[in-house]
Parts: C-alpha cells; structure tokens; sequence
C-alpha cells in the first residue's frame, strides 16, 4: 500500500507535535529520572528484592531532595565497597523514602445515589447491584495533590489538574485504556463532569509529553497503551452534544493519532504487495521500573547483545495492555511453539479436563516474547475507528477538507486489515506474524476487536457475523463456562487461558451485537448473560469485583501472571454497568443460597 495517506495526516498535526517535543520521545530510557526509572541506585535497590512487588519501591516518596539523595547513595556505596546487604539497602530506603497514600480521595460532585438509566433495571438483585457499583466510583476517586506539581521530582507520580477514578489494589494510579471503559460507566452513571475532567487530564498530559502514558507514573512516560482517547471524546460528545469541548481538544487527538503514525507503523510485503499497519513498539533500554527484578532475572540470562531486545519487548507487551500472553511468543523464530501448545491444549481438555499445571518452558515463556514482530488485530481496529471518528469529528466541526482526509485514511485502513488479518475460512481475523509473514491463526480474545469498530465492509456484515458465530461455535465456546477466554493456551500468563478480563467480554459482546444479525446478537445475550452472572456470584460472595475472572467456572477470580489477583475494579464494574443498561430488561439474577 502506497504511503501518501501517512504522510498526508502527518502534514496535518506536525506543527502541534513540535510543540509539544516530541522528539523527546527519542530518549534512551523510559524517563529521565535517576531515582525512579534508571541507575545504579535503581538497581541495587529493586534486585534487593526488599519488597515482594517491585512497584512498591518506585510508587515511595522521596523524603529529600533528588541530588541529595543520590550524594548519599553513592557515599555508602564507597563505604561499602559497593557491597551493600539487603539489610544495608533496606536502611537506606528507610531513611530516604516513604510510603504512605500519594493521592488524595475526592468528592465527585456530580455522583448521584440513584443514577436514572439504573432505576430502569428490572431485576431488583441486579438494580441494588448496579447501585453498589455506582457507590463504587466514590471509594476509588482520587486526585493528585499540589504538592507535586511543586516537587514533582520527589515522587513518580505524574500532575493531573483534575479529579479520576484508579483501578484498584496495585493499580493506584491513572490508566489509559482501563479508563474507557470507566469512562463508559460514568456516563451511564450521569457522571458528565466527572467525565469532562478525566478527558482534560488526557489533554494535559498530551500537551506536555506528546504521549499518553499506561499509566500517570513517570516510568511509564514513553510506551503507551491502545489508543481510546478518541473513543472516549466520542462517548462524552454522543452524551452531552459539547461541541465547544470537541473544538477546543480535536487537534490533540489528531496529534495522538500522528504519534500511532510516526511512532509504530511497520511495513510488510505480501503476494508482491506493501501493506502498513501499527504495531506494539518500545525503544527504551533496561528493565521495566516497576518489574525491575522480574525483567532483569529473565533479561540476564541472555547474551549481552540480546538484553536489551528482550527489555523493548517486554516493554511492547505492557504497551498493548495484554501483559502477559503466549499472543506474544515466538518460538524459535516461528509459531510452531504456540501450535504444539494449542493442539496439546485441545487434547488435555478434551481427556481430562482443563490443567492445572503451568507447561514446561518448552511451550514457551517470557523468554520467547517477540512482540515488535506481531501486526496486532485489535490496535489496527481501534486506529481505523479513530480515523472514522477523527473523520466525524470534523464533519461536526464544519472542516469538510480534514474530514474527507480522515475518511480516505480509514478506508485504506480497512482495506489492510482485511487483506492482511482477516481470514475467510476461519471467519476471523488474526494477528500476523512479521518474521514468518504469515497469520498467526490461533484464538485470542482480541481477534474478534474488528467487530465492535466495524472494520470491516459493513454491505458484508451478514456473512461475516455468521462467519464469526461459528469461528466462537467450532472453536471457543466448549472453553468458556463463565466467559470467554482471552486464549486457548495455557501458559501461566494472566492474558491466557483461563482468565477473562471484562474489557475482552464487552468487545466481543458489543461487537456482534452491532452486527444486526439475529445469530451474532442471540451469542451476544447469551455471552452477557453469563458474564454477568459469573461476576454477580463473585460479588454475592465476597462483596468485591476483580480485575480478571476465570472462565472455567463461575465465582472464582482469574489467576496467574506477575502480581496476585487485584480488587476494586474499575473496568470490571465499568462493563457491567453497560451490560446492565444494555440488556437489563431481560436479565435475571442467580442468587447464591448463602446470602441475601
């Protein structure tokens, strides 16, 4: 595919990513800071292990100032002969740095006990639900203090102007691609203000880093996550018709989708014919921050020429939001690795049951992960949808000329989708293999993401909709008691086989039902139905909402990957609330023997 489309949108924001230094994107290491994100002082601390999850350090407070504490790190490590104990470091990080809340809870001043769209639930277990739900965005509500902004260098949190709803546990941060799905549930919460607020500290950080980071810490500065900001506008625009919000902030969302353009565009050849697509991408040195030691006791035991590839690597998988998953591994240079893992998969499940014992390293692992040499199906689908979306914008804005340029792009972008990632015998898409040039034709919950941005030519959507229902029938729903799986392979990593993570769920639901087609629309019921009775168990239990679920079973949290199962959780309650909303005339609740 020819290029001028690219070069024509990078025309159109190249002055505003000027402005906003771009070029600093370029740097070597994930921020500039020598405390929280690179050095000596970094290293010795986190391959200490003095805590058993790495962020715990980077998330401390310093107590004095950067310089001096870096003067009296490198003094005792003179003193020491650059031998320090566990017990040396443990004293010094006592005496440099300090836990304790970094962000402040906040009253939400448009929150409402009893949101309208809510009280139209039928079901009364499921209203009371969705009410307990609501209540949650007021205990996970927080806002960043003055503080620092003034000595911003004394913590890595990132300044935010306003007020914005974290995920929950370990996650006490803001998120980019878990707040669009919070973003969705306040909105249907009548959390408009709320919502404008969250979008204008987007539009902050865009002003002042040229990036959208994973998440506001500084050692997340330079890798993003999937582009929903765009997404999210749209959202408040349907909701609140607030035009003057869209005029104001449009050219920050042309910049986001020039940064996708400039940044982490791939080209490839197939049958004699040029694609480009987007890809996951990271060009940062060393270990993630806030996984120091778990990237570096991987990271150490390859060659030295080969360190710093596995580092951007594990870096691109945490871009994508999937961190972590056999999606990303590449076995000797092939996908004979994850097809020998399927096929096992399929007879282990069909003779016994599922596993419960990670597969040996044979089957893959962190060590495999090739993430910058896979086009993914679900970014290319939202980068579409955001050239759709960019294309509408200026229509409502009355700039006919950008309008019919975005327009151009998202066509093109579809017509590569579908000729590099969608396979009509399968009736799906798939991601591709960049080093095999070839498809990677195994299940992952992101497949089906063309679905819910319509990246696809709609005048077929009857033939694709059923294409899909019985890709899921062949080779998906045998898997998926309580959910559907984000794979079929069982690896050990959270974004596998058995886990499900609800924003997987509303995608695939949201996305057949926008089909029309009777068939895809029974599934998405169906789909809906289980998911929300799954998490319905789970709170009827517990009283909490998880990060992830499993699919084998109802009521259970999912498992695995580097960190426990978190609670709270943002795009958890997000999902059921428009699940809720959606389907809420035809749900009934499952109500547990053991509570009320």
């Amino acid at each position: 595919m020819a290029l001028w489309w690219i070069r024509s949108v990078l025309a159109i924001v190249a002055a505003a990513v000027a402005a906003a230094g771009a070029d600093a994107l370029e740097s070597e290491y994930i921020c500039d800071s020598p405390i929280y994100c690179h050095g000596s002082l970094l290293h010795e601390i986190q391959i200490s292990s003095l805590r058993e999850d790495s962020k715990t350090f980077v998330d401390m407070k310093l107590k004095i100032s950067v310089n001096e504490t870096l003067r009296n790190f490198e003094t005792m490590m003179a003193k020491l002969e650059n031998n320090a104990t566990s017990s040396d470091l443990q004293s010094f990080v006592d005496d440099h740095f300090e836990l304790g809340e970094e962000l402040e809870g906040v009253e939400l001043p448009d929150w409402v006990e009893a949101p309208p769209l809510l009280t139209r639930i039928s079901d009364p277990h499921l209203r009371n639900w969705s009410f307990w739900l609501n209540a949650r965005w007021k205990s996970l509500a927080r806002r960043v203090p003055e503080s620092v902004k003034l000595q911003g260098d004394r913590t890595s949190l990132l300044y935010l102007p306003n007020a914005f709803i974290v995920p929950g546990g370990r996650f006490k941060e803001m998120y980019y691609w878990d707040t669009h799905w919070i973003v969705r549930g306040l909105l249907l919460c009548a959390m408009n203000e709320t919502v404008r607020g969250i979008l204008e500290n987007f539009f902050y950080i865009l002003r002042t880093y040229g990036i959208i980071p994973n998440g506001t810490r500084v050692y997340y500065q330079r890798r993003s996550n999937p582009p929903l900001l765009t997404s999210m506008v749209h959202d408040y625009i349907r909701v609140t018709r607030d035009l003057a919000f869209l005029q104001e902030n449009v050219e920050w969302l042309e910049q986001e989708f020039e940064f996708w353009m400039k940044y982490r565009t791939v080209a490839v050849v197939k049958d004699g014919v040029n694609y480009t697509l987007v890809r996951y991408y990271s060009h940062t040195k060393g270990p993630r921050p806030e996984s120091y030691k778990e990237d570096y006791d991987i990271g150490s035991k390859f060659p030295a020429d080969k360190q710093e590839e596995f580092y951007y690597n594990i870096k691109a998988a945490c871009e994508s939001g999937w961190d972590f998953s056999s999606r990303w591994f590449l076995m000797n240079g092939t996908n004979e690795g994850c097809l020998r893992l399927l096929q096992y998969l399929k007879t282990l499940v069909r003779n016994y049951g599922p596993p419960t014992l990670k597969l040996s390293s044979r089957n893959g692992n962190l060590s495999n992960i090739s993430v910058q040499n896979i086009i993914p199906v679900d970014l290319n689908a939202y980068v579409y949808k955001n050239a759709v979306l960019l294309s509408d914008f200026h229509k409502q804005l009355g700039n006919r000329e950008k309008a019919d340029r975005y327009a151009t792009i998202a066509n093109e972008w579809k017509a590569t989708v579908t000729a590099l990632l969608w396979n009509n015998e399968e009736g799906s898409w798939f991601d591709y293999d960049i080093l095999n040039n070839k498809q990677r034709t195994f299940f992952y919950a992101s497949n089906l993401a063309p679905l819910w941005t319509k990246c696809y030519d709609e005048q077929k959507s009857p033939e694709i909709a059923e294409k899909v229902v019985r890709y899921l029938e062949r080779r998906v729903l045998s898997h998926s008691m309580a959910g559907i799986p984000q794979s079929l392979q069982y690896s050990g990593e959270q974004w596998d086989f058995p886990n499900a993570f609800a924003p997987s769920q509303h995608i695939i639901i949201e996305g057949l039902h926008l089909t029309g087609h009777p068939r895809a629309q029974k599934l998405a019921f169906d789909l809906a139905s289980t998911w929300v009775a799954s998490n319905f168990l789970t709170y009827q239990e517990e009283r909490h909402m998880y990060e992830k679920y499993d699919a084998r079973c109802f009521a259970r949290p999912g498992s695995g990957g580097e960190y426990t199962v978190q609670e709270g959780f943002g795009w958890t309650n997000g999902v059921i609330i428009q699940l809720l909303q959606t389907y809420g005339d035809n749900l009934t609740a499952t109500v547990s023997s053991s509570k009320p």
